[in-house]
């Protein structure tokens, strides 16, 4: 036997259903599950979730289902089974939010240790921070940048570079929490802009009102 038809051996039910997501997706139809699974992933799967995206990657040496959540720039694995029922409960379960310690306990294959230190440490936000502030190709919004950070509040908001506006969201894993653009004019004047908002538009804001209206905007649901 070669080495390839061992290979499609150790997925027999991801073959046969055309790929891993028509075989995650009838996985979880059986479990009554939901895993957010769009009809068209079809070989490569990505969730998103409100903890970042969920990706699985099947290994080639042996059957194992390889899980991993990230957020651009930053991926951590937390876990890998050979069970594709167990792998959807398990992202279902994920899905919906439940906490992280008793996702541990459900799901004996799953590793968070790792994750959990990292978020327990203000990571990945601090390391975000460190990273646009060293960075040349961000100098010219290294005064707002450091502006922001000054805040206690705004310093743990998931900042990002979004053309050439400073992007400061909620939650550094959902990219779906609340956020908003800020441009500096000159040092005396800015402009803001709510993202995700209906009918949002920039406004002028000046230097003095600043981080009052941007602590404003993040708080409103």
């Amino acid at each position: 036997m070669n080495m390839d038809a061992h290979r499609k051996d150790l997925y027999p039910d991801v073959t046969a259903s055309g790929g891993l997501g028509p075989a995650m997706r009838e996985a979880a139809q059986l479990r009554g599950c939901d895993t957010g699974l769009g009809p068209w992933a079809v070989d490569v799967v990505s969730i998103q979730t409100t903890r970042g995206f969920l990706s699985i990657d099947p290994a080639t040496e042996e059957r194992l289902f390889r899980l991993s959540v990230g957020i651009p720039g930053f991926d951590w694995e937390i876990g890998s089974t050979g069970d594709l029922g167990l792998l959807v409960e398990a992202v279902a379960a994920w899905r919906e939010g439940i906490p992280l310690d008793e996702l541990e306990e459900r799901f004996e294959f799953m590793e968070l240790d790792e994750f959990v230190g990292a978020l327990e440490r203000g990571e990945p936000t601090s390391s975000q921070w460190a990273e646009l502030l060293s960075s040349d190709f961000n100098r010219r919004q290294w005064n707002l940048l450091r502006r922001l950070r000054a805040d206690e509040v705004l310093r743990d908001m998931f900042p990002t570079i979004s053309h050439g506006a400073v992007r400061l969201c909620v939650d550094a894993m959902d990219g779906r929490s609340r956020q908003v653009l800020v441009d500096e004019v000159n040092g005396e004047l800015y402009e803001v802009m709510r993202v995700g908002v209906p009918g949002a538009s920039w406004v002028e804001v000046p230097a003095g009102d600043l981080i009052a209206y941007l602590r404003a905007a993040l708080n409103e649901e």
